[in-house]
């Protein structure tokens, strides 16, 4: 459990059980859907996410603002720029 939690996501993508590239897929269609300055945390499993969030994040001039791992989990912290 992460007690340091800053900032509040506005909406929570849940892609434990998809694989490349069904959580960057899903990710993009969902932030498309939010406004700017909103903050969207994915939550995956596959290891691929671990670059490809990140990766998709930054080339879709969004903020990755925090990254971490719980157990078998892999969470991101998006903020939609416009």
């Amino acid at each position: 459990m992460r007690e340091d939690k800053e900032e509040k996501e506005n909406y929570v993508l849940d892609c434990v059980g998809l694989y490349c590239p069904a959580p960057v897929m899903n990710a993009r269609e969902t932030i498309d859907q939010l406004s700017p300055g909103d903050i969207m945390e994915v939550i995956a499993d596959d290891l691929a996410a671990q670059e490809d969030i990140p990766r998709w994040a930054k080339r879709s001039g969004h903020t990755l603002l925090k990254s971490w791992k719980e157990e078998s989990e892999l969470h991101f912290l998006i903020q939609k720029e416009e």
